[in-house]
């Protein structure tokens, strides 16, 4: 089998149980206890960091998912009106 055969096979696995992961997390945002969606946003941040090392995306890529997902499980709460 030729290398990039071999390196294009792998890499879709890889992106592939990244994105399963992803929509784990997003179910979890929405369905899922405290704990659980704590344990799938450690869980998906270690996916993408692994690809992220494996050079199967871009390690800026892997970075602005994890700023997403942290800003999703930790929503900013809405600031108060500016008083005039």
């Amino acid at each position: 089998m030729r290398q990039d055969a071999k390196r294009r096979d792998r890499n879709k696995a890889v992106k592939k149980a990244l994105k399963l992961q992803l929509k784990k997390f997003e179910v979890a945002l929405v369905k899922g206890s405290a704990e659980e969606k704590q344990a799938e946003f450690i869980a998906a941040t270690k996916k993408l960091d692994k690809a992220a090392a494996r050079k199967v995306i871009h390690a800026n890529a892997a970075a602005r998912k994890k700023s997403q997902l942290a800003r999703k499980l930790n929503p900013k709460p809405a600031a108060p009106a500016a008083a005039k």
